[in-house]
């Protein structure tokens, strides 16, 4: 087995509390970001659950010992708590790679949350403890398998297809699911989020009183316009108006 590479990391940023992940999501396009979104199915073993926090990347490879080691350097550097161990266990459905015990491990080393590229078991303990969880889903069997660890084992984790996260990335999740925004751009994607959130409420609001989005948005002035420069579409509109119902 190859010695492990030692974790990038960044410092972590404040994002005190940040709105949801479509807002998220929403901001990164707003701000020119790519979308790194976790693939679609991801779900908090507790609903309501939430993270917005540093990653942890772990890889497993059948064994518990690579979480352990994750939370024993992560500790030891100082960077384990408030982070989320990001779990790639490459989206396998024949076995379950969390489980309460791991769950717990992770609360007593401080961590704020675990997010799983695979299956958990254990789901009536994992609700019990409290500390959020996503995973795609619940498997009674855990692993028979032992495979080679990888030089990237406690380096980065995979989340998807093309998708690699490391210590330099922020992963916020909740109902929605779960996408990942570089550390040093968090605080900005958070703010922006926020701004979105204050147009989109405002909005709402107003539809509320009989003010219809379509009234709010100019919508029959778009379409007359569209109508004379078909290359005019609603997302330029928005932002030529001030919307915020998409980005």
């Amino acid at each position: 087995m190859a010695a492990p590479q030692e974790p990038p990391t960044e410092p972590a940023p404040d994002l005190g509390e940040p709105p949801g992940t479509p807002l998220i999501a929403d901001a990164c396009l707003r701000l020119g970001l790519p979308l790194r979104l976790a693939p679609a199915g991801l779900r908090p073993v507790r609903s309501g659950a939430r993270v917005a926090a540093p990653v942890l990347p772990v890889r497993h490879y059948g064994s518990v010992d690579v979480f352990l080691e994750a939370f024993e350097r992560a500790t030891a550097a100082g960077t384990a708590p408030g982070a989320v161990l990001v779990v790639d266990n490459g989206g396998r459905t024949d076995e379950a790679c969390i489980g309460d015990l791991v769950v717990l491990e992770a609360e007593a080393a401080g961590l704020a949350g675990l997010v799983v590229w695979g299956l958990h078991r254990d789901t009536a303990d994992i609700a019990a403890i409290g500390l959020p969880v996503f995973s795609y889903g619940a498997l009674p069997a855990g692993p028979v398998r032992l495979d080679d660890q990888e030089p990237q084992a406690l380096t980065s984790a995979r989340f998807g297809p093309g998708l690699v996260v490391d210590g330099t990335d922020v992963v916020f999740g909740d109902d929605d699911g779960a996408l990942f925004v570089p550390a040093a751009r968090a605080a900005e994607v958070v703010r922006t989020a926020h701004a979105i959130l204050r147009t989109e409420r405002d909005q709402a609001r107003r539809i509320r009183t009989g003010d219809t989005l379509r009234r709010q948005t100019g919508f029959a002035g778009y379409l007359t316009r569209r109508a004379a420069d078909p290359a005019y579409t609603f997302r330029h509109h928005l932002r030529r108006i001030g919307g915020a119902i998409e980005e």
